[in-house]
């Protein structure tokens, strides 16, 4: 695999310029190449590790789970939302940014790590006439029809519940929403209305805070976050 200059790397990691000449790279998938390496992540942001042959022995251990998974490869990428729990040592997190598009970490509990939020990117129908609903993390699984595109849920992850709709947000004006890309990243409100571009330009959105103040976005970066507040509360963000 490809790897990426220390010097060059997106600022969103937060690493040390002027140490080794190269760091971890991302793999290819779901995510795009700004997501942080959960090896750079372990040992950069963490201190679980001190280098990349301790990350490699963690991870070999089968010690990570991310969003229900054992992760084994340092390159997987994390991004807002992913939930990142070390069983052996009972510690869960969740990946945000900051305001400034910096990967950041939640501590959450053991109960609030078994459920994650994710966006919907389409549904298709599949043999038998069941509806196959595919995320934007490249998961997908069988479902309700009546989600669409753009939708959030809050799907377990853990287990016999792996997947099951415990919530769901629809992308529709009056609903709650949080900016995770753009000079708004981190704002969250209320969605007041959504406008459409004649053009190839991307739809863009108006958004009302909690002050009442208005701003505008695309509509790509906007995740629903709730219908009357916001559902990040349960895992401990106040946001």
């Amino acid at each position: 695999m490809t790897r990426t200059k220390r010097m060059t790397a997106p600022d969103a990691w937060q690493i040390a310029r002027k140490e080794s000449k190269y760091v971890v790279s991302t793999a290819s998938g779901p995510h795009d190449g700004s997501a942080l390496p959960i090896g750079i992540w372990l040992r950069d942001h963490m201190q679980f590790a001190l280098n990349t042959k301790e990350v490699r022995k963690i991870l070999h251990d089968r010690q990570v789970v991310l969003n229900g998974h054992i992760v084994t490869d340092e390159h997987i990428g994390l991004d807002v939302f992913d939930i990142i729990s070390f069983p052996k040592i009972d510690k869960h997190y969740m990946i945000l940014v900051d305001e400034k598009g910096r990967h950041n970490e939640y501590e959450i509990s053991a109960d609030a790590a078994k459920i994650q939020l994710v966006k919907v990117a389409s549904k298709t129908t599949i043999k038998g006439g069941k509806t196959q609903i595919n995320l934007t993390s490249g998961a997908n699984f069988i479902g309700e029809d009546s989600c669409k595109g753009k939708d959030s849920l809050v799907i377990g992850i853990t287990g016999d519940d792996r997947f099951a709709v415990q919530q769901h947000f629809p992308y529709a004006v009056g609903n709650m929403v949080v900016v995770i890309g753009g000079q708004h990243t981190m704002k969250t409100g209320k969605l007041v209305e959504i406008l459409v571009q004649d053009s190839s330009l991307p739809n863009r959105v108006i958004i009302e805070d909690v002050a009442g103040s208005r701003f505008e976005t695309i509509e790509d970066y906007v995740y629903m976050i709730g219908t009357t507040e916001s559902f990040l509360k349960t895992w401990g963000v106040d946001a």
